[in-house]
């Protein structure tokens, strides 16, 4: 008896107008995934760190888009976001988790966001003054 197989989309979109991608795998489960959750959980070295305790919390996501997808292998995609962010591999296991887990980890994103100092909604908006360089004195 060999292995089950990791699932594989067999329909893949990106929704821009909804701000969701949609993704149909071939066991049949669809998962709508916002595109917000998705550059906060993205799996770069940007995001998660080169290590355990090295994630960096993402803030004023909300209206990130995504304006483009770019192919990888036949093993996952790599969404272009809209704040330049594009070095994310998002592979078909990763997509179908964060389709699974997407109630838990959208409910830890936003005790993060709290932990950190921010409201849960605050965190998620765009803030011009961090942009702007002014607060913290370091131009990023």
């Amino acid at each position: 008896m060999s292995a089950p197989s990791s699932p594989v989309p067999v329909s893949f979109k990106v929704r821009k107008r909804s701000r969701v991608v949609e993704v149909e795998f071939d066991d049949g489960v669809m998962f709508s995934l916002p595109f917000e959750l998705m550059r906060v959980y993205s799996p770069s070295a940007e995001v998660r760190g080169h290590g355990p305790g090295q994630e960096v919390l993402q803030t004023g996501k909300r209206d990130v888009e995504i304006h483009g997808i770019e192919p990888v292998g036949n093993y996952g995609v790599k969404p272009l976001f809209s704040d330049g962010h594009a070095s994310g591999i998002f592979t078909w296991d990763y997509l179908y988790q964060l389709g699974r887990d997407q109630a838990a980890m959208w409910e830890a994103y936003l005790q993060k966001l709290e932990a950190a100092g921010f409201t849960r909604e605050s965190g998620r908006d765009h803030q011009p003054e961090a942009a702007g360089g002014h607060g913290c004195g370091h131009s990023h």
